[in-house]
């Protein structure tokens, strides 16, 4: 069985407060893009269950988020243990979410491999216990978050009729990092109003408050950033807590100049 986890970026980042518990609230709008890791799935007779990662170098360890997401389905259901290939497209530490993405993506195959019959809502709560980003993917469909990105809402959001893309500059910025320098803070205006304003009003009012401590660290990404909008995008931030930054442009246009600032991902059709 083949699957295929998309990234998501973000659409704003406010983050409003830290916890008692050491997490941050925040409100984002969470969007697919089309980029994506590919995984696959088949029972072994033999043997505990194992993970082979292709594409990108990552190591597999206990902590992998597919292998966590197994674990937790097969502490409930009776599954058998399972080889997962798993094709890493999605880059890491960019803010783009593969490793969520891959998880939940898995918990979906088992679900509907299996009969598992778990409804969706279940399954996001279980998502949720294996990192902040790992619900949305269940249904990998626009949602305003809140929270520590947990508690999602359906948001009327279409941008197919506009072209983005996405680049990773050759930076990689842990998340735990990312926040340690962030200041949280009220917004002055709530995102689920400010995501139905024209995008082209999107960069006067739509902001990720990672940007201003990770530009400070890593310059490169405000000079990529800049580019972009130099370019002609209409909107322009960074996802997440970086490194990666999307471009949304009122046409189709090629960006291959910017090469030598990072990796650029045009969108990609399934």
């Amino acid at each position: 069985m083949i699957s295929y986890a998309h990234a998501k970026i973000n659409i704003g980042l406010d983050i409003t407060e830290k916890r008692k518990d050491g997490y941050h609230n925040l409100e984002t709008v969470f969007y697919p893009f089309s980029l994506y890791d590919i995984i696959e799935i088949s029972e072994k007779e033999n043997g505990e269950t194992t993970l082979e990662i292709t594409g990108l170098d990552l190591a597999v360890d206990a902590d992998n988020l597919c292998l966590k997401a197994f674990r937790l389905l097969q502490s409930r259901f009776d599954i058998p243990n399972q080889h997962i290939h798993l094709h890493k497209q999605i880059p890491f530490g960019a803010g783009l979410g593969g490793g969520s993405s891959d998880a939940s993506t898995l918990l979906n195959m088992l679900n509907k491999r299996y009969g598992l019959e778990i409804p969706e809502i279940e399954l996001e709560s279980l998502a949720a216990t294996l990192g902040a980003d790992c619900p949305f993917f269940i249904r990998d469909v626009p949602a305003y978050a809140e929270g520590i990105g947990t508690e999602l809402e359906d948001i009327a959001l279409d941008l197919s009729a506009y072209y983005m893309v996405l680049v990773k500059p050759p930076v990689s910025i842990p998340t735990a990092e990312a926040y340690r320098h962030v200041q949280p803070r009220k917004p002055e205006r709530n995102l689920r109003q400010l995501v139905r304003l024209p995008v082209q009003e999107w960069k006067y009012h739509i902001k990720n408050d990672f940007e201003e401590s990770v530009f400070a660290q890593y310059p490169s990404v405000r000079e990529l950033k800049l580019a972009l909008y130099a370019l002609g995008a209409v909107y322009v931030s960074m996802s997440g807590s970086g490194s990666a930054v999307f471009a949304i442009f009122d046409e189709k246009c090629n960006i291959d100049e910017l090469a030598p600032l990072g990796t650029i991902y045009y969108p990609v059709t399934l």
